[in-house]
C-alpha cells in the first residue's frame, strides 16, 4: 500500500531559498525596475520640455521655418554619419573576429584582441583631436581624386573642402569608434559555433574559408546584426567627435566631400545649449527627444535579433 503526500508535506519538500539568493534576486529585480523607471522619467522630462516648441509658431523656431524645419537637416545628417560609419565597420569589424578567431596563432590572437578592445576605452574627444588634425589633412587628396574621377556620383559631386573637415571624414572617424563594439561581438560569436560543425564541414573536404562561410557565418549571422545595431546606436549619439571634425554649413545634401554638411543632433544641442535661453532651449530638447527615440528603437531592434540566436541551433 502507497502512502500519498499530504500538500503539508509537499510544501516542506520545496527547496529553501537561501538569504544570498533571496538578497541577489531582490537587488537584480529592484535595479531592473530602478533601470525602467529612469528610462521613463528621461522620456517624460523630453516630452514635458520640448512641448512648447512643439506648439511655438514657427517663426519663433531658430531659422523660421518651424520645429520640423530645423529637426529634418540634423536628423539626416545624423543617420547619414552612422550610416557611413556602419558600412565602413562592419565589414572590417567581422573580417577583424574572423582573422582572430580562426587564422591568427593563439598568442597573436590574443594580444590582436586587446588591442582592438582598447580602441573602446579612448574618450571621444581623443578621436575628435585625431580626425580633425591628422585625418582631416590627410584625406584631402583622397577627396580631390574622388571629384576628378567619380564626380558624377552625387557623394562625390565636390567643390573639395580644403579642410577635409567632411561628412566622409566624419563617417570614418565613428566606424572606428564603433569598430570594437562589432568586433567583439561577433568575435563571442565566433569562438560559440559548435566544433562538430566545423569539424564535420572540413571533413567533408571544406576549405577553411568555404567552412567558414557555410559552418561558422550563419551561425553568428544574429551575433552580427546585433553587435552592428549595438555599434549604430553608439555612432547616432556621438557628441564631441562630431562637433569637433565636422564643418556645419546646414541644410541637407548627399555630397560627403565638400564643406557643405549638414549638423548632427548631438553635436548640434552640445554647440548651442550653452547661449541657448527660452524657447532655444525647447526647440534642442524637442531634437534631443527624436534621438532619444531613434536611438531607443535601434538599441531594442538590436536586442531582440540578439535575442534570437538563443533559439539559432546552427543546424536552422
Amino acid at each position: 500500500m502507497t502512502a500519498t503526500r499530504t500538500p503539508s508535506d509537499q510544501s516542506t519538500s520545496r527547496p529553501l531559498r537561501r538569504p544570498g539568493d533571496r538578497i541577489f534576486a531582490g537587488t537584480a529585480k529592484a535595479a531592473g525596475i530602478s533601470i525602467l523607471v529612469v528610462l521613463a522619467g528621461v522620456a517624460a522630462f523630453l516630452v514635458v520640455e520640448a512641448v512648447p516648441a512643439v506648439t511655438a509658431p514657427s517663426g519663433e523656431i531658430p531659422g523660421g521655418e518651424g520645429l520640423v524645419g530645423y529637426i529634418a537637416p540634423l536628423l539626416f545628417g545624423t543617420l547619414l554619419s552612422a550610416a557611413i560609419a556602419l558600412v565602413v565597420a562592419t565589414p572590417l569589424a567581422v573580417a577583424i573576429a574572423l582573422f582572430i578567431t580562426h587564422y591568427a596563432p593563439r598568442r597573436v590572437a590574443a594580444g590582436l584582441g586587446y588591442v582592438v578592445d582598447l580602441l573602446a576605452a579612448i574618450p571621444s574627444i581623443v578621436y575628435g583631436f585625431w580626425g580633425v588634425y591628422w585625418l582631416a589633412p590627410k584625406l584631402v587628396p583622397l577627396f580631390r581624386w574622388l571629384e576628378e574621377n567619380l564626380g558624377f556620383i552625387p557623394f562625390f559631386a565636390g567643390p573639395t573642402s580644403s579642410t577635409g573637415r567632411t561628412m566622409l571624414t566624419v563617417g570614418l572617424v565613428l566606424a572606428i569608434m564603433i569598430l570594437p563594439i562589432i568586433s567583439a561581438i561577433s568575435r563571442e560569436v565566433f569562438l560559440q559555433v559548435p566544433t562538430l560543425h566545423k569539424e564535420a564541414a572540413l571533413a567533408l573536404g571544406a576549405t577553411r574559408w568555404e567552412m567558414i562561410r557555410m559552418a561558422v557565418i550563419p551561425y553568428g549571422k544574429s551575433g552580427i546584426i546585433g553587435g552592428s545595431m549595438l555599434g549604430l546606436g553608439r555612432a547616432l549619439g556621438e557628441t564631441m567627435a562630431v562637433a569637433l571634425v565636422l564643418s556645419v554649413s546646414g541644410g541637407i545634401t548627399l555630397n560627403l566631400i565638400s564643406s557643405a554638411n549638414p549638423g548632427t543632433i548631438a553635436a548640434n544641442v552640445a554647440l548651442e545649449f550653452p547661449e541657448s535661453t527660452g524657447l532655444d532651449v525647447n526647440t534642442l530638447i524637442a531634437s534631443g527627444l527624436a534621438l532619444f527615440v531613434i536611438t531607443l528603437a535601434v538599441n531594442m531592434l538590436a536586442r531582440w535579433v540578439v535575442n534570437r540566436r538563443a533559439d539559432f541551433s546552427g543546424a536552422n
